[in-house]
């Protein structure tokens, strides 16, 4: 019998990755995957980057890039960054391997074994995931409909907490934003605070209403004491999963440490993938894809809102998204999230059930719907087979 440690032996797998082969079969509708579409990807565009590549950018594309990312890349996300009114000037800036490397770079930086780590919750499971490899005490704060409960924080911060992980923006799985009212308060809770805040913004730009931007603010472009907060972005949602690319912007009392973290992880994240993401970005392309997929995405949302309405209980309750990929569903009570999930796989539509999100894994009387890969007759059929399991279990 093989001795494995003790941050492997408490890993648990996610019930996300359990249910993809379940997702890929042909006759399954899923909501269950927070993926793009893939009859969405810029694939003309990105055939045209391969193809315009000069001499010198195809080389530095097979080789290795400096740790902290390829220097076209940098400057030119610094400047997209600052046009959305974050502090670059005063920060630095990291190409990470996606966006959960940047997660597991800053838990390492000051997680020890036993340590508590502030969530939401729910929480991404990525980010629980990388909290208990490093044998984190996980504490969960709940949201409402306008962020994080703060006086539950207030309360936390008596446990010594290392660092706080939240999501502001289109949240993941709530599919909520916080106030602005909310994130000036949490701010105010944390200034008095040395503790660190990683805000993870993987999906802020992906906005349903043009005054989007406006209204949800990075809590690093807010706040006062900005160098307490690591603000984590990708390209995951906004080009693609595959080129595995994400961004770190952090002050100097953090940067140097977490270079350090990045070159004993991977030296570098993939060369060729910041060749394309810089050429993307700096031609403009990028902005053009976004506004394109925000609209379908909306439309592919009120969809979803609208099936649910007509297909699902009158008990159930949710946040109507602003942004992102997610409706938070809201079960009737007493109803069982995995018995409800059982039946749904058995008629032919898979999601994600609330327990996975829960830092302690426990049931919530939730489930997560994602509408961003899923056409509007698919979400159609989807819904009403979810709906018509859960009429049949109120009755029985």
């Amino acid at each position: 019998m093989y001795s494995f440690s003790e941050a492997v032996k408490g890993l648990r797998s996610s019930a996300i990755r359990d249910l993809m082969n379940l997702a890929t079969h042909p006759d399954m509708i899923s909501f269950a995957g927070g993926m793009p579409d893939n009859e969405l990807f810029p694939l003309k565009e990105v055939q045209e980057i391969v193809a315009g590549l000069s001499v010198e950018e195809q080389q530095a594309a097979l080789q290795y890039a400096p740790t902290i990312g390829y220097p076209p890349l940098l400057k030119e996300l610094e400047q997209w960054l600052k046009r959305k009114g974050l502090p670059v000037e005063s920060n630095h800036l990291i190409i990470t391997t996606g966006s959960l490397q940047g997660i597991n770079i800053f838990a390492k930086l000051f997680v020890n074994p036993h340590d508590v780590v502030l969530t939401e919750n729910p929480s991404f499971i990525g980010a629980l995931s990388v909290f208990n490899s490093y044998l984190a005490d996980v504490h969960g704060i709940s949201l409402d409909g306008e962020g994080i409960d703060i006086d539950q924080l207030k309360l936390a911060l008596a446990l010594n907490p290392k660092l706080l992980y939240v999501m502001p923006t289109f949240h993941n799985p709530a599919g909520i934003s916080y106030s602005l009212e909310r994130r000036r308060q949490l701010l105010e809770v944390m200034n008095c605070t040395s503790i660190p805040i990683l805000e993870d913004d993987a999906y802020g730009d992906l906005f349903f209403n043009n005054d989007g931007a406006s209204l949800h603010t990075p809590l690093k472009s807010l706040s006062e004491k900005e160098q307490q907060i690591c603000y984590t972005g990708s390209f995951s949602k906004i080009f693609g999963p595959g080129v595995r690319l994400g961004w770190m912007l952090l002050s100097d009392d953090f940067y140097r440490k977490a270079e350090l973290c990045k070159q004993a992880f991977d030296a570098c994240s993939p060369s060729f993938t910041q060749v394309l993401a810089y050429r993307f970005l700096a031609s403009g392309k990028l902005d053009e894809y976004v506004t394109k997929v925000r609209t379908i995405y909306k439309q592919r949302c009120d969809y979803m809102v609208d099936a649910v309405t007509r297909h699902f209980p009158q008990e159930v309750t949710f946040v109507r998204p602003q942004g992102g990929f997610y409706l938070w569903v809201k079960l009737p009570k007493g109803m069982n999230e995995k018995e409800l999930l059982k039946a749904t796989i058995a008629d032919g539509a898979v999601f994600v059930i609330g327990s996975t999100f829960d830092p302690l894994g426990a049931d919530n009387g939730y489930i997560r719907l994602s509408f961003s890969n899923t056409s509007e007759d698919k979400i159609e059929r989807g819904i009403r087979i979810i709906g018509n399991r859960m009429k049949q279990m109120i009755i029985e």
